[in-house]
């Protein structure tokens, strides 16, 4: 008898502590109809994506719009800031802040113009790489170890046009393959909140 109120309350700790379990995954991206659907707003449409599949919607909060989904115990904060791409650290900082997410928990979806259409990549650090938005995020947390999933947009431009390419919208030819990379997208992230980095990153960075 007493065995068995031993094993009970351990089971019901060990659930609550899951439970607390909570992660940020944030999509980078500007607010406004005219970036919507952009290449540098691919990061909204991955965590849109994300919402829309465990069917949750975003809410208009402070420097962001913000979802609340779970996955088998583990708790996700959705956000998308309304900060613009150059202030994006702002929004990560403070939601990380409110939510009590250490830096471990904190998944960035953003768009990368040095891998080919599609590709994604998905890994625990790296440089900005001269992404505004991680440019900023590096700045306000004071570190670039945090984890990105990289979503190639290419590099199909003219010399000087980078800016056009980036805040432009995907050719009909991009948009027939974008519903199956967004989905793998969706399941990346959710294999990085409940098996982690290590597994997460071989079993999907060879596809």
């Amino acid at each position: 008898m007493l065995l068995a109120l031993i094993l009970s309350f351990f089971f019901s700790f060990f659930n609550s502590f899951i439970q607390l379990v909570k992660y940020l995954i944030v999509g980078l991206g500007n607010i406004g109809d005219e970036y919507r659907d952009t290449r540098h707003n691919i990061g909204f449409n991955v965590v849109d994506a994300l919402a829309k599949d465990a069917g949750v919607s975003f809410q208009d909060k402070r420097y962001g719009f913000v979802a609340n989904m779970s996955i088998k115990g583990r708790q996700m904060v959705l956000l998308k800031p309304s900060t613009y791409m150059n202030l994006s650290g702002n929004a990560v900082r403070y939601w990380m802040q409110q939510e009590k997410i250490p830096l471990e928990n904190v998944l960035i979806v953003v768009d990368d113009l040095a891998l080919p259409l599609g590709t994604l990549r998905l890994k625990p650090k790296g440089s900005d790489a001269g992404h505004n938005g991680l440019k900023h995020i590096a700045a306000t947390l004071g570190t670039q170890e945090y984890a990105r999933l990289r979503f190639g947009i290419g590099n199909d431009f003219p010399r000087g046009h980078q800016i056009d390419f980036v805040l432009g919208q995907f050719t009909d030819e991009d948009m027939k393959t974008m519903p199956e990379r967004i989905s793998i997208a969706v399941e990346i992230i959710k294999s990085f909140c409940l098996a982690g980095m290590a597994i997460t990153m071989n079993q999907f960075n060879k596809k």
